[in-house]
């Protein structure tokens, strides 16, 4: 809709940037510094009767302006920047998701205004925020343990492809800002993949010391 309200506003849009050409062009082609003809000299007026010692001057008139020179219709006038046009990324992320159409990054990272889009994702996220809950608590299965870092490997993976292949094809025309953040997004998930297989085994144990607690409880309970 911003698209379409963005063009319907654009003849106008011209029609305002040649007017403010034509005025550059004007203020531009004017003489630094016009020259200015002599006033007349002063004409002095014989004294009259009634004030015999006062003597009347006539003001000068006032120097004709400088006629600006015409204006050069024969240049197509350059275009004048508009700060208020919407600015255009240079990444086209349909051509990476042609390229990557699996890639979690359009699940969980590609702009959206979708409200049942948002919703989705909420809810995926606090899924796993519950699951990674049970992980801390040695509560999780070895299964949940299993998915919930597979899922973290996964995602890290996918996002550092994602951010290779912009890199790829639009590294050379990005913002230098916009290109170091893509470069800060691939070092940290490669970091957090080398941790990953720790991370997974420390959980492991955890869960299986958990478990030998709760047995040795349990036969506690059980002995007379």
């Amino acid at each position: 809709m911003a698209v379409n309200a963005w063009r319907k506003g654009l003849p106008g849009l011209v029609v305002a940037t040649g007017l403010v050409v034509a005025a550059l062009v004007y203020a531009l082609r004017q003489d630094p510094e016009p020259v200015t003809p002599e006033s007349p000299a002063v004409v002095k007026q014989a004294a009259t009767p009634t004030a015999p010692h006062s003597e009347a001057r006539t003001p000068p008139p006032p120097p004709p302006r400088a006629t600006p020179p015409p204006l050069d219709l024969t240049r197509p006038p350059e275009e004048v920047p508009d700060d208020n046009a919407p600015k255009v990324h240079p990444v086209d992320l349909q051509v990476i998701r042609a390229k990557l159409p699996d890639n979690l990054y359009w699940r969980m990272g590609a702009p959206t205004q979708d409200p049942a889009e948002l919703e989705r994702r909420e809810a995926e996220s606090r899924r796993w925020n519950e699951l990674y809950g049970k992980v801390l608590s040695a509560d999780a299965t070895v299964e949940q343990i299993r998915e919930y870092y597979g899922h973290r490997r996964q995602v890290s993976e996918d996002f550092i492809t994602f951010s290779t292949e912009v890199l790829s094809r639009f590294g050379d025309v990005l913002p230098e800002r916009d290109r170091g953040l893509y470069e800060l997004s691939i070092n940290m998930h490669r970091t957090r993949l080398a941790e990953l297989p720790a991370q997974e085994q420390d959980a492991l144990d955890r869960r299986e010391a958990q478990e030998r607690r709760r047995e040795a409880w349990r036969q506690g309970l059980q002995s007379p």
